[in-house]
């Protein structure tokens, strides 16, 4: 087993929970309280309460990510010194920092300056030179590490936290039998919705027919105009062109009424027909349902997003989109994997089938 190990860590680094899936079965059935001689396990405390839990099991998570990240860069440069027959201390010194500098005087002077400190600067000099060469090694580590990284094989399979989100009745683009589907929960009015709106669609031509996405409203109350713009798409999309809309809302970044209404001509949408729908409120309730979703999943704000239940939010770009459908896609291709040597084994029983999000078929 070492020599696989030592295997794998000579072609990359694959970090998987293989033991994961039996683990989460049975904390799911551990007995946590007992109410009037019925029994609540995890499992039941995560189905009716998993909601409040989540933005827990997200900080909890991002923790668990910075290490590991760290415990990457650190294999990363074990292996690295091993390949040149080198510590990892002889690596930093003789590679990594060998083309970093001391700071001149000039630049310590002038990062005195900005301390407002008591002290004189002579009192400070030498932490002052110690902090800054500690900051320009930081910074070399980081970059080879980068490069590393770009260079070898390395997978991260660490899940966010999962939780059951309702996709029924939701504008969807992309295949049904796509082995992914993205959700975000978003507002027409959030800069950083409007920001990632085009890494999104990148994201759909280069997965295409691999990944669909999902779009749920969740206007904030601080975005005053944001409520009657998620009804005017949906108004759009009782004609057939909620994308279409919803691309035009995120591009033109205007959202007053007689903008929605004039959008809705620019698409060539029956505006008579739109507009009853806008004035009216006829998609306030829809608009509603999704909202009230986001509250009982704890969502804070927006984006906020679901890659096959897996939480995770927050400024998001391009790598991070790509990571999270990369890690599922690699995840469904083992699951694919077992099944079929499942179906070649005789002792293999007939059961259901697990949902993208995680629900029983």
């Amino acid at each position: 087993m070492k020599n696989r190990l030592l295997q794998m860590c000579s072609l990359g680094l694959v970090l998987t929970p293989l033991c994961l899936p039996a683990q989460q079965s049975a904390d799911n059935v551990q007995v946590i309280a007992e109410v009037g001689g019925q029994k609540l396990t995890l499992g039941d405390l995560q189905q009716e309460q998993g909601g409040k839990l989540l933005q827990a099991r997200y900080q909890y998570y991002m923790n668990e990510r910075k290490a590991l990240d760290q415990m990457i860069d650190d294999k990363l440069l074990e292996i690295e010194a091993k390949n040149r027959h080198l510590s990892v201390d002889e690596l930093l010194k003789t590679v990594v920092y060998k083309d970093v500098k001391d700071p001149t005087e000039d630049q310590m002077q002038v990062y005195y300056e900005g301390m407002e400190s008591n002290e004189s600067y002579e009192a400070v000099r030498e932490q002052i030179l110690d902090h800054i060469r500690e900051l320009r090694h930081d910074k070399a580590r980081s970059t080879f590490v980068k490069d590393l990284r770009n260079s070898a094989r390395v997978q991260v399979l660490l899940e966010p936290p999962l939780i059951d989100v309702n996709v029924k009745n939701a504008y969807e683009q992309g295949p049904t039998t796509a082995p992914v589907t993205l959700v975000e929960f978003a507002d027409y009015e959030c800069p950083y919705c409007q920001k990632i709106t085009p890494e999104l669609q990148k994201l759909e031509k280069e997965y295409y027919g691999r990944v669909a996405v999902v779009y749920k409203d969740f206007p904030l109350p601080m975005h005053h105009t944001a409520q009657k713009a998620a009804e005017a798409a949906r108004c759009a999309g009782e004609q057939g062109k909620f994308w279409e809309y919803h691309d035009v809302l995120f591009y033109s970044k205007q959202t007053q009424i007689s903008d929605l209404k004039a959008d809705a001509r620019v698409l060539r949408l029956d505006g008579d027909r739109f507009d009853k729908c806008l004035d009216d409120g006829a998609e306030a309730a829809n608009v509603k349902k999704d909202l009230e979703e986001a509250h009982q999943l704890g969502l804070t704000g927006t984006p906020s997003f679901f890659v096959n239940g897996h939480f995770f939010s927050g400024a998001a770009d391009y790598a991070v989109l790509k990571e999270m459908v990369d890690m599922q896609l690699a995840l469904s291709s083992q699951t694919a994997s077992r099944t079929e040597v499942s179906k070649s084994t005789p002792a293999a029983n007939a059961a259901g089938t697990v949902s993208r999000t995680g629900r029983e078929e």
